[in-house]
């Protein structure tokens, strides 16, 4: 508040209020409280380190010529608050130092380390469980004619989706000893949940999702370091081989001709236009008849010429030639 010292009759007199403070309720008052806070906060008072908006958006280019990850003007605070660990490991007083050593770093190293920053990795055990009984129902229908099937799981996180497809994958062939064999391909942007994943152990409170008997069957209780733990058994860590992929790599380790890919809660993070260049480098790695899983929150319709659906977040390349 600023006080006018012009006059010093009226410096002696009783401060007068605000005309409508009288009247304000208490509702209006914390309003006005918070608003400040927020008028505050976005100007960057308070914080350990400066960050302004031409900073947000000096981020927002980098990750989205590093990754394709689109970030949304609403997740300005996120990124301060997950960057400012980088600032403190990297010993940077302010963002535009850091940044600054972003681009004009060769290693790769810092890069990793900023792209595992800004992604999100929500998952559990089963999670969209509408694909699972879908998938067993696939895998049933195309094993007579094959000796191999392959699974990529796109978001592979920290394991939870695809140790529940390896469960699933041994669940519809355990007592078909003529099975073909099973692989699934998991990747990930982020090398630290990657990590976790390869590892297979989870807390007790991490595994609520996986039904009873499953949970036996495929998980025993860890000893030594692992101790507390559920560890995934041999028989499902056999299928899976874990590898860092960025989609937006010019060059893609994984190899066709796949039958399913999980590529589920990946592609919002993505526009329109990197959306359709991943869909259309899925479908020559796929067969014809393949299955591709989205997220529920996820839609192709922008991609009809390559993917069709067939409800429930699936879809399938688009036959071009007319056969059936």
């Amino acid at each position: 508040m600023i006080l006018d010292t012009t006059s010093s009759r009226q410096s002696a007199e009783t401060p007068k209020k605000p005309q409508n403070q009288e009247t304000m309720t208490l509702t209006e008052h914390l309003a006005a409280i918070r608003q400040a806070g927020n008028l505050s906060s976005a100007s960057g008072a308070g914080r350990e380190f400066p960050f302004g908006s031409n900073d947000f958006e000096r981020v927002r280019r980098l990750i989205y010529a590093k990754a394709g990850i689109s970030l949304s003007p609403s997740k300005q605070d996120m990124v301060y608050s997950r960057l400012s660990r980088r600032l403190r490991a990297t010993g940077k007083k302010a963002f535009a130092e850091y940044l600054e050593l972003l681009e004009h770093s060769r290693e790769a190293a810092e890069w990793e380390h900023f792209v595992n920053a800004l992604t999100t990795n929500l998952t559990s055990f089963f999670r969209e469980p509408h694909h699972f009984p879908i998938l067993a129902e696939y895998l049933r229908k195309i094993a007579p004619a094959q000796k191999q099937i392959n699974i990529w799981c796109c978001a592979a996180s920290t394991g939870e989706e695809p140790y529940s497809i390896a469960m699933t994958v041994a669940d519809t062939f355990m007592t078909d000893r003529s099975a073909p064999e099973v692989s699934i391909f998991c990747s990930d942007l982020d090398t630290n949940v990657l990590a976790t994943a390869a590892k297979g152990a989870y807390s007790p409170d991490r595994t609520e999702k996986i039904p009873p008997e499953q949970l036996k069957r495929y998980f025993v209780k860890g000893m030594g370091t692992q101790e507390g733990m559920y560890c995934a058994r041999p028989e499902l860590r056999r299928m899976m081989t874990f590898q860092r992929l960025n989609l937006l790599d010019p060059v893609w380790a994984v190899r066709g001709p796949l039958d399913v890919i999980f590529c589920r809660n990946v592609m919002i993070y993505f526009d329109k236009a990197t959306q359709y260049k991943i869909l259309a480098r899925f479908v020559p790695l796929m067969r014809p008849d393949g299955l591709l899983c989205a997220g529920h929150s996820e839609s192709f319709l922008h991609a009809a010429d390559l993917f069709q659906s067939l409800g429930k977040t699936v879809y399938k390349p688009v036959n071009k030639s007319g056969k059936r």
